[in-house]
């Protein structure tokens, strides 16, 4: 979508960002500035000024109107001509291609220059500080806001003061409305999320208050990256016109997202983080690697995927709080409710030969027993699962370690049409679920940990087979 860009400028003369070194970045006296340009954005174009300057505003404060910087054509002779420009038609598609392969730093440059006050960055008080490190790097005034959904971890609130101190900023904070959140707690309890998905509490929580911020603004930048969720995250370009979210001027393409880590990978990130010491969550030393809300956020085991410690209870797919929810296509969508028409081509997993594939007839006449001779081991699973692909090696090797020892390894694909029978019959919950099928009882016994290596599947059996 190509952007056409105008410039509509005062006759005073432009305030220069670099006249303010990046040690001297305050929030209070970026925000003492006059404003001076006027930047409109339709859901068609951006106006820019090729000697922009603007000053810090908070998220939720209503703009200045376009009618006062439009004069009425009765009293247009008595004001000042105001020159327009035609600076450059910016293209998101294909800036995103052109800076697919630039350093975040680049990218986060790039941002800045062209929204200026216009543009803050998201932070949750995860591994995400490191956006603000970039953007601190550019020399640049920058804005910081924040989610505070009355529910995040203590340590999280710590990080933000750190930050705050650290940088010499002051974080924008967005509330949830104390209304909805005293009808659904009332109605529902403080845990319903357990019980019918978090989407309802991440929507009065998280992404109304996040929609209000947005509300003043025309781009925003992320710390998502393409690595972090491989069912809904793994296309993410490094710009563009965000799919959900509206901006300042309201409409479909009003608002800009940029992600300046997209193609970063975690390891990278924080041999970032380390080498600049900056300030990070204390949580990431405990073995939390994605860090939300505290009921919905627990630390993952090496190995384990770091979106596995988020809404661990659902669908592995399935992980996004609504904040990216323009990420999960409908095919996706799909995918995660297990009806997608292309979920078949998906190459299978658990291939040993010591592993017995179980239909649907097969695990029912499995059920039916009571007095098996032999006990069994059964994954429940999904070939598109990264989770599930990532025990693929252990429970293979569990199979081999186990052939011939009286206890029989299977393997069902509970997704598709066996979803709703799994989830009935099965006790599935989740990407993988793992049943041991005891010798004299016909009742499963779902087992409750997440380390899958072979050692704790193999103490586990041992106990209950």
């Amino acid at each position: 979508m190509a952007l056409a860009i105008n410039v509509s400028s005062s006759s005073s003369s432009a305030i220069s960002t670099s006249s303010f070194p990046s040690s001297e970045l305050k929030a209070p006296r970026i925000g003492s500035l006059k404003l001076s340009d006027r930047v409109n954005v339709s859901s068609a174009s951006l106006s820019l000024s090729g000697k922009r300057s603007s000053s810090v505003q908070p998220l939720n404060v209503q703009s200045i109107t376009k009618e006062s910087f439009v004069p009425s054509q009765a009293s247009s002779s008595m004001v000042t001509e105001k020159q327009l420009d035609v600076v450059e038609v910016e293209d998101f598609e294909e800036l995103a291609k052109s800076l697919e392969t630039a350093s975040p730093l680049e990218i986060m440059d790039k941002a800045l220059e062209t929204f200026g006050n216009d543009i803050a960055i998201a932070f949750s008080g995860a591994e995400d500080v490191a956006l603000i490190e970039y953007a601190h790097l550019t020399g640049r005034p920058f804005r910081v806001f924040s989610l505070d959904t009355g529910r995040l971890n203590p340590e999280t609130y710590r990080l933000f003061d750190t930050v705050e101190k650290h940088y010499g900023i002051r974080i924008e904070y967005m509330f949830p409305d104390a209304v909805e959140v005293q009808a659904l707690v009332r109605n529902k309890g403080l845990f319903s999320f357990y019980e019918d998905g978090h989407q309802e509490c991440c929507r009065i929580r998280k992404v109304r208050p996040l929609r209000r911020a947005l509300k003043g603004l025309r781009a925003w930048i992320t710390g998502q990256r393409k690595d972090q969720s491989p069912g809904t995250r793994s296309e993410i370009p490094v710009v563009q016109v965000d799919p959900v979210f509206e901006g300042l001027d309201g409409g479909a393409g009003s608002l800009v997202k940029w992600n300046p880590v997209a193609n970063v990978e975690g390891n990278d990130v924080w041999n970032f983080l380390r080498t600049m010491d900056v300030p990070v969550n204390t949580l990431h030393a405990a073995g939390y690697v994605s860090i939300g809300c505290e009921p919905c956020t627990r630390a993952v085991l090496p190995g384990q995927h770091e979106r596995e410690g988020r809404w661990w209870w659902e669908d592995a797919k399935a992980k996004e709080c609504g904040l990216h929810k323009g990420n999960i296509k409908e095919n996706a969508a799909a995918s995660v409710n297990g009806t997608s028409s292309s979920s078949s081509t998906v190459a299978d997993i658990f291939k040993s030969e010591n592993v017995v594939s179980l239909s649907r007839q097969g695990i029912e006449n499995l059920m039916k027993l009571e007095n098996r001779k032999e006990a069994w081991i059964v994954v429940l699973y999904a070939p598109w699962c990264p989770f599930c692909q990532a025990m693929e090696g252990s429970f293979d090797e569990l199979a081999d370690k186990l052939g011939g020892s009286g206890v029989k390894v299977a393997k069902f694909r509970a997704d598709g049409d066996q979803k709703e029978f799994a989830k009935r019959e099965l006790q599935l919950g989740s990407f993988p679920t793992i049943l041991v099928f005891p010798k004299n009882s016909s009742r499963p016994i779902k087992y409750p940990s997440e380390k899958r290596d072979v050692d704790s599947l193999t103490s586990f059996l041992n106990l209950v087979r």
